[in-house]
Formats: structure tokens, C-alpha cells, sequence
């Protein structure tokens, strides 16, 4: 039986996803930037299933040597994947000027150049004897481009499009592959702070770690494309599509200039 490979594992949605398949007895390899929250979470995941078989390896995603160092031990391993589920991601939020280089470049390796390369990689340890489930968490904010939030946006505008093509490219080649694009999720306490700011808005659009995790199994499992979680988000990318630019990106600014948010 191969394993799922979850990236960003100890955060509020991997951990939700690692959660989900260990309920399913799959087995789990995680990675995630720390070894001893890794070890925590292997114990968390031994209280919902003590049957589980979970390995892991700590890895910074934003290091070319790092990721090889990765690769290298799943080789060693000798293991297969049937689900890969790209999770690690920087949501930075702030204006374009006020970035400092440093975490410029963090932000781009770990939503792009890490979730791309990861995958180029992860792929020639798909499973040859059953479907592989690829699924990458992408945003709403990726629907359109987003003042004062433009990186982020952009990154995840990025995703979106990339394995969107996969998703008909890698079709005779087993890979079933979906996109996700949620709205607020419910994870650390600086995003749960911000979501209460928005007020109903903030309420309609944002669902549980868990919601999430189970709803996007679900999706791959269908061979969706691009799964929106929520049916106000589903509303909202409609009305993106047909409400000229000009006027939404009025509205975002408006919206957005007074908010800034960096955790990482």
C-alpha cells in the first residue's frame, strides 16, 4: 500500500488533511520545517488511529539542498505514493514596497518554487498499481489579482493555473489532480482574528481545517478540476468573472490597504 504525502503538515489545514487519512488508515509521510512539531503531530495522529503507520522528515521547503536531502530519504525508503497533497505555503500580506528582499523571495519559494518543484519530484514515486491522488491548496485570493495582497495573489493565481493543466495533461498517465481555492480558513489565531474583522463577510466565506481536508479528498476523488470550498465562494468566483476588473480592484484596495499580516 503506498503512502500520502502532505507538505506544511503541522499546520491548521495539513494537519486537518494528515487527520482525515489517518480516520481512512492510509499511511502518512509528512514534512513540515520542524522536527519537534513533526514528532507532535505523529503523536496526535497515534490518538485518532494507534494503527497508523506515519513516517516523516523536517525540511526547509525554501532550500534547493533541503529538498534534495527529502527526495533522497523517500528514495531510501523505497516508497510509493498514491496521494500528494501540497499544503506548505506563506501568507504574507502587506504592500509591495513594504517587503523586505528576504522575505520577498520567502514567500515566492515556498508557494512557487518549492510546491512546483516538490511535485516535478514527488511524481516519479506515484504508485504504478492504483490511481495517484495530487492535490494542491491554492486560495480564493488567486481569483484575481489583489492590491495590497499581490504576492500571495499571485502565487496562488500561479498554482491554480499550473495544475489546472496538469489536471488534463497528467490524465492518461493515472494522476487524478485538483486544485483547491478556499476562502478564510479557521487556523492560527492571527487568521481567525482577521476573519472576525470582516465581519459576515468573514463569516459566509471562511470553513474549518476540517471541512476543508475532507470536502478536497472527496473532490480528487471525483477527478474535479478546481474545487472552491463553501457555496458563498462558489457565489463569489462567479461574480469575479463577470463584474469588470476595474471595479474589483477598486474594491480590494479600498478593502485591504489597512491590513497587513506577516507571521512567518
Amino acid at each position: 500500500m503506498s503512502y500520502a504525502f502532505i507538505s506544511g503538515a503541522t499546520g491548521g489545514i495539513g494537519r486537518a488533511f494528515a487527520q482525515q487519512l489517518a480516520r481512512e488508515n492510509c499511511k502518512l509521510f509528512l514534512t513540515g520545517r520542524s522536527e519537534e512539531k513533526l514528532k507532535n503531530e505523529c503523536v496526535a495522529l497515534k490518538e485518532i488511529n494507534s494503527q497508523a503507520e506515519i513516517k516523516y522528515c523536517a525540511c526547509d521547503l525554501t532550500k534547493e539542498e533541503e529538498r534534495t536531502r527529502l527526495i533522497d530519504y523517500i528514495k531510501g525508503l523505497g516508497i510509493t505514493f498514491n496521494k500528494l497533497v501540497m499544503v506548505a505555503g506563506v501568507d504574507t500580506q502587506k504592500g509591495f514596497l513594504d517587503y523586505t528582499l528576504e522575505k520577498l523571495t520567502f514567500q515566492l519559494r515556498v508557494n512557487v518554487e518549492a510546491t512546483v518543484c516538490l511535485t516535478h519530484q514527488l511524481l516519479n514515486f506515484k504508485s504504478q498499481n492504483e490511481k495517484t491522488h495530487l492535490l494542491v491548496i491554492s486560495s480564493m485570493s488567486g481569483a484575481t489579482p489583489m492590491p495590497y495582497f499581490a504576492v500571495y495573489s499571485a502565487t496562488k493565481c500561479m498554482l491554480k493555473n499550473l495544475f489546472t493543466a496538469l489536471h488534463y495533461e497528467l490524465k492518461g498517465h493515472g494522476v487524478n489532480v485538483t486544485t483547491v481555492m478556499p476562502g478564510g480558513v479557521f487556523t492560527r489565531p492571527d487568521i481567525i482574528e482577521d476573519i472576525k474583522r470582516q465581519g459576515l463577510w468573514g463569516k459566509l466565506s471562511a470553513k474549518t481545517p476540517e471541512f476543508v481536508a475532507k470536502k478536497s479528498l472527496k473532490a480528487v476523488k471525483k477527478n474535479k478540476t478546481v474545487y472552491i470550498p463553501g457555496g458563498f465562494n462558489k457565489f463569489l468566483y462567479f461574480i469575479l468573472k463577470i463584474v469588470p476588473s476595474p471595479l474589483v480592484l477598486r474594491f480590494i484596495r479600498a478593502r485591504w490597504k489597512k491590513q497587513t499580516k506577516d507571521a512567518f
